[in-house]
Order: C-alpha cells, then structure tokens, then sequence
C-alpha cells in the first residue's frame, strides 16, 4: 500500500528556517503550546493584527452564497473584527500607528471590493481529514 501523501508532516520554510537559525526558537514558535490553553503563543505585532482582521472578513465570505458575498461593504464587517486586534492586544505601540494599519486593512478590502476575481465565484468546501498546519502564508516543504 502507497503512503498517504496527507499524512507525511508538513514544514513550512519560515519554520525550517527558524530551527536552522535557532533550534530553541524553533521550538518556541511551532511546537510549544501554553500549558493552561493548549495554544501556540504569538508575540502580538501591527502587521500580524493586519493580517489576522484582512483574513477573517475574507474568509467569512465563504459561507455566503457568490451572489451575496459583495452586497455588504467589506470596510463596515471590518470593524467588528478589528476590536479584537486594536490597542495592546494587536501590538500596537500609538494611536498613529494603529490608524496606518487599519488605513492599510481599508484599502486591501476596498481593492478586493472593486476587483473580487475569485470571490464571485462559487465556493467548494472539502471536507477531508488532512493533517497540514492551520498557517495562511508561506509554502510548505513535505519532509
């Protein structure tokens, strides 16, 4: 019987370039998980707040029907979704700051709104049991 593809552990190139930087701080980043949560632990920083609010408005259009998914602003869903990354919790240091990103998170959506390409389309949700990592960037490399 072939091996299953799925199955093999997947490595993204951040991470392996973490662990040829620093073992221990490989470990910190990708595998360690708090004791009390069961969750990795991430330092907060602007560009990860940006990241994590763009990509939940994103992809809570999913659920929607292709016909519905543009009918609301995409700027107004990101508010509610950037309270949980303002201030100290998205790892902001000032007011300004703050403000530059979310100016950013505007425009990105704005962008999307104006050119959706892909999000028109209807969406195909796989269900499958695939082990890979919940990581939106980067590739991963198949050890």
């Amino acid at each position: 019987m072939a091996p299953d593809k799925y199955s093999a552990t997947w490595v993204s190139h951040s991470s392996i370039s973490d662990f040829l930087k620093c073992p221990k701080a490989y470990f910190l980043r990708n595998v360690y998980k708090d004791p009390r949560t069961g969750h990795k632990m991430t330092i907060a920083s602007p560009p990860l707040a940006l990241g994590q609010a763009v990509h939940e408005v994103i992809e809570s259009l999913a659920s929607l029907p292709a016909g519905e998914r543009l009918k609301v602003s995409l700027v107004k869903k990101l508010d509610p979704v950037w309270l949980k990354v303002t201030g100290k919790k998205g790892g902001f240091k000032t007011r300004s700051e703050e403000m530059i990103y979310r100016q950013r998170a505007n425009q990105m959506l704005i962008n999307l709104q104006e050119d959706p390409g892909p999000v028109e389309r209807p969406a195909i949700k796989i269900k499958s049991d695939m082990n890979l990592p919940k990581r939106r960037f980067g590739t991963y490399n198949r050890l």
